[in-house]
């Protein structure tokens, strides 16, 4: 059947993107041809209009082993023979619209792309966004996806072993559920996503076929509405027992020597990873599609092809070896079934029963090829000049800071978050150290080594809603910030951008200045991206009206500890141990917790930042850790210094006595988040020293006070019980939740 303009933009396309296709086939394509490149020219697969913003950052670095967008997740030499293999990426609309299966499928395909290369996922984390959690429609979601990732990474066995959950009302309709795996690999076991060169036999393995998440890329590349439920066929089903099995099964097809490329069958299904390992190879296809196994009868060609069906594999082997990857497919009783060989050319030709029913060129359907490519108008958000206006003149000083403090200790964004995290395995693989060690970043044994990765996920997006630029830079020198106090160095980075419609040119302005600051943040930091992927039309439409999300860049950061027993965590050790600020404490509250919930002002200016300022404080902190100066660090963020001496407090129960700085406004220097601080403690006899090596660097700081017994002093006044505010901390959440 020909297709027409029509049925082109039913399916996602413009007019001028199907007079392209109609130029490259030289012809009008048919109704399969059209749905194969629908999907592939969607913004979820082609990145249209971000891989020119996307390119500008750094993607090349000393520990890189492939560069960003070369494979389905970057990899790190962490030394000793060994990679890391990571990467971040969305499951927004699926999980909006089915969140338990969305979220879990997310999972699910997150830990398929680090194992697709070889290495063996052992951590898991995440980073969700949510609206206010208080309605039932916000509750049923919440649930939803906190028990899909849950299910799914239990069943799975690999331990989900931190992220970060915000509540604001931007995610009212449209959330956001980012998952990021990390794997290890032995040099030399690594697999590419490649078909080799012509003759080489291709095989599916793996879970049988289904009509779930067809046109499911396209789905993502479109604003929710109320009709969405509609879409609900677009939504995969995930099975994480039979991901376990294709776990096993194919890190043992891989050391047979039998393979030449494989890659996970994700966004596209079958479509995109034919096309991705063929034009990678610079050969083509022939895939017969009536020998894909399939769940149900009577399934159409173009079904097959762009079914995102879970815990698929596209494995391309040596020929003469197909017995090999049989019989480890056969052990594990999984599905292998061999549905067509590479070919000279560079054409994909898909056949269904003897039909040629698609013939495309390889190269057009991917990134670097026949894919168009977008700039779109950037204008600066109207709200800006609203932000500008902010005076922090202008904020009434509290009558109350008790009150204060406490009206701000229940915002659900500082309250612990156990009711997530419980229902979480984070010591399966016995390899967690942060279990019960807290610490601002994740910390994972790397087996068989003194080394450790650490792992954090972060974003604050209030800070990127103000100044897409400096908020951007923020993001990535915070996940910096959480691996130097976990006493790591930091590394590398994924990133998964969360923005509303590219074709909004405010939304536009927004992506273009965050990637601009995370470029020159990661480049300050040397923390080179390693890939990661662009979620757009994060947004929803409603009577009329477009509410898109705060932009939101999320940054997944690896870094590495040489030696795991050189950990730092964020607790205070001991009575009489010496409470120091590293940084300059100011007057500012922009964009802070403080003004969002307690004084309810969302309009207001992006929190203090310098990036060389930042890079100095935590070479300095750096350095004390590695001198075993101190005995415990925790950044300042969320809730300013009053939130990070809290929560330094809780874990041990200690108290503190601390005096703020009459330099600045007091509720600035409580709840402020100017960025570029640290919280220390050091045993007393160590006060001096380390204040001389502060000096000797050059690096601001504050003496606070002391670590205490059970009280919290600030400023000569009793604020009660370290486990008063504890108990609220751990309730909070679970409170919401529950009525």
């Amino acid at each position: 059947m020909e297709s027409t303009v029509e049925i082109a933009k039913n399916l996602g396309l413009t007019a001028d993107e199907f007079e392209k296709i109609t130029e490259i086939l030289g012809r009008a394509p048919n109704f399969t041809e059209l749905s194969v490149y629908s999907v592939m020219w969607s913004e979820h697969c082609s990145y249209k209009n971000s891989i020119l913003q996307l390119k500008t950052l750094p993607r090349s670095g000393k520990r890189l082993l492939v560069e960003a967008g070369e494979e389905n997740a970057g990899l790190v030499d962490i030394g000793d023979g060994l990679g890391c293999a990571f990467k971040i990426e969305s499951h927004n609309h699926p999980s909006a619209i089915e969140p338990y299966q969305g979220a879990a499928t997310g999972v699910g395909g997150i830990h398929r792309d680090i194992f697709t290369m070889g290495a063996r996922p052992i951590a898991a984390l995440n980073s969700l966004r949510f609206g206010e959690p208080k309605t039932p429609h916000m509750k049923r979601l919440i649930a939803g996806v906190v028990k899909g990732i849950g299910d799914y990474g239990n069943c799975f066995g690999v331990p989900t072993v931190g992220g970060e959950v915000y509540f604001m009302p931007c995610y009212n309709h449209d959330i956001l559920v980012n998952a990021m795996s990390a794997g290890i690999v032995k040099a030399g076991e690594t697999v590419s996503a490649t078909a080799g060169g012509p003759g080489n036999p291709v095989f599916i393995v793996g879970s049988a076929t289904g009509k779930d998440g067809i046109h499911g890329a396209t789905f993502a590349s479109a604003d929710l509405s109320e009709d969405s439920h509609e879409d609900l066929p677009a939504v995969q089903v995930g099975d994480p027992f039979q991901e376990k099995l294709l776990l096993e099964a194919s890190l043992e097809a891989i050391q047979t020597d039998a393979i030449v490329g494989m890659q996970d069958m994700g966004a596209a299904g079958i479509t995109c990873s034919t096309s991705e390992m063929s034009a990678k190879a610079g050969c083509g296809m022939r895939i017969d599609l009536d020998r894909v196994p399939t769940r149900q009868a009577n399934m159409k060609d173009w079904e097959i092809l762009l079914s995102e069906s879970q815990e698929r594999m596209l494995i391309v082997c040596k020929p003469g070896r197909e017995s090999e990857i049989r019989a480890v497919f056969d052990k594990w009783d999984l599905p292998c079934e061999h549905i067509g060989e590479t070919t000279e050319g560079g054409r994909l030709e898909y056949y269904y029963h003897g039909e040629l029913v698609a013939d495309v060129p390889a190269e057009t359907l991917v990134l670097g090829g026949g894919a168009p490519v977008y700039v779109r108008e950037q204008q600066e958000p109207e709200y800006l000049a609203e932000i500008r206006k902010f005076d922090i003149g202008q904020v009434a000083l509290p009558s109350d800071y008790i009150s204060a403090a406490r009206k701000l200790w229940n915002s659900p964004n500082l309250a612990s978050k156990n009711w997530i995290t419980q229902q979480y395995d984070s010591m399966v693989r016995t390899g967690t150290v942060t279990t019960n060690r807290p610490s601002d970043a994740a910390v994972v044994y790397v087996k068989g080594t003194k080394k450790a990765l650490a792992l954090t996920t972060d974003c604050n997006s209030a800070y990127v809603y103000a100044d897409p630029y400096k908020g951007g830079m923020i993001a990535v020198a915070e996940a910096a910030r959480n691996i130097v106090c976990a006493g790591g160095e930091p590394v590398a980075i994924t990133n998964c951008l969360n923005f509303g419609n590219p074709y909004n040119p405010e939304v536009y302005y927004q992506f273009a200045q965050a990637i601009r600051g995370m470029g020159e943040a990661c480049r300050k930091f040397e923390t080179p991206v390693t890939g990661g992927n662009v979620s757009f039309y994060n947004q929803y439409a409603h009577q009329g009206k477009v509410v898109p999300v705060y932009p939101t860049p999320t940054i997944g950061m690896l870094g590495l500890l040489d030696d795991y027993e050189r950990i730092m965590t964020l607790d205070f050790k001991s009575e009489g141990d010496s409470i120091i600020l590293i940084g300059t404490s100011r007057d500012d509250l922009g964009s802070s917790e403080y003004l969002r919930t307690v004084l309810q002002l969302e309009h207001s200016n992006c929190p203090y930042f310098d990036l060389e300022e930042e890079y100095f404080i935590q070479q300095v902190v750096q350095k004390a850790i590695r001198k075993q100066m101190i005995r415990s660090a925790h950044d300042v963020s969320d809730g300013g210094i009053f939130a990070a001496l809290v929560e330094s407090a809780m874990p041990r129960e200690l108290g503190f006595q601390v005096r703020s700085n009459t330099g600045i406004r007091r509720d600035a220097w409580l709840f402020g988040e100017a960025q570029s601080r640290i919280i220390v403690s050091v045993g007393a006899e160590q006060l001096e020293a380390f204040k001389r090596f502060l000096e000797a660097e050059n690096a601001p700081f504050e003496v606070l006070g002391t670590v205490t017994g059970r009280k919290m002093n600030i400023d000569g006044e009793d604020w009660g019980n370290v486990s008063d505010w504890k108990r609220t901390y751990e309730t909070v959440l679970e409170n919401v939740m529950q009525n």
